[in-house]
């Protein structure tokens, strides 16, 4: 993590961060970092996080502390998604269901796509001047698919490469800017995944001719 002077914390000096474990992508929990607690993750490697209800900074558990292995800060710079390896269990990983069906939380991949529409469509409704989403809805249509073509260009830049991280981190671009499209058309990405599920197990002319009725 290197834009560290583009981050932008809230009244209270905080900034939310989206815990994961690296290997899988599950959802740890949810903290908040201030200034000094962000630091010291990146000095020590070892996850730091301020614990509102303390109003302290909270350290690695013995036995259960979390390896930083990235830090990324979202485009409009009021939040973090932190990449870990977790040292025996997470005491915050949720597990209780309160609505929806008992399984792993590893398992629905599609998930993090509709945390992200979720705040695209908040930073579009509930627009700043420090928000790069709203700015994007802003410049209107034309500037969201001049940013689609821009990073499927990057995308297959990336793959041309050969390098397995390029190709990760251009497609998490491409992955984003097409959810700001999805949120200008207000299309959940579920509409998708229901158009995926329907062509699911077809071949590809069994799909063309399916479209002709």
């Amino acid at each position: 993590m290197t834009d560290q002077n583009n981050i932008t914390y809230d009244a209270a000096g905080l900034i939310p961060a989206v815990v994961r474990c690296a290997a899988s992508g599950e959802v740890l929990m949810l903290s908040q970092l201030n200034d000094q607690a962000l630091r010291l993750s990146l000095e020590t490697g070892l996850l730091h996080r301020y614990s509102r209800s303390r109003k302290a900074l909270v350290g690695p558990d013995a036995g259960n502390a979390q390896r930083v292995k990235e830090i990324r800060l979202s485009c409009s710079g009021d939040s973090l998604l932190v990449s870990v390896e977790q040292d025996g269990e997470s005491r915050h990983c949720f597990k209780t269901v309160i609505f929806g069906q008992q399984g792993s939380l590893a398992a629905p991949r599609g998930d993090i796509l509709e945390q992200v529409y979720r705040v695209v469509l908040e930073r579009r409704d509930n627009p700043s001047q420090k928000s790069y989403v709203a700015s994007l809805f802003a410049k209107g249509l034309d500037k969201i698919l001049g940013k689609i073509g821009e990073e499927a260009t990057e995308t297959a830049v990336a793959g041309k490469g050969g390098s397995a991280d390029e190709v990760v981190y251009e497609v998490a671009d491409l992955f984003f800017h097409v959810l700001v499209l999805l949120g200008y058309y207000d299309l959940p990405p579920e509409r998708v995944y229901a158009e995926l599920r329907r062509r699911f197990g077809l071949s590809g002319i069994e799909e063309k001719a399916s479209r002709k009725g």
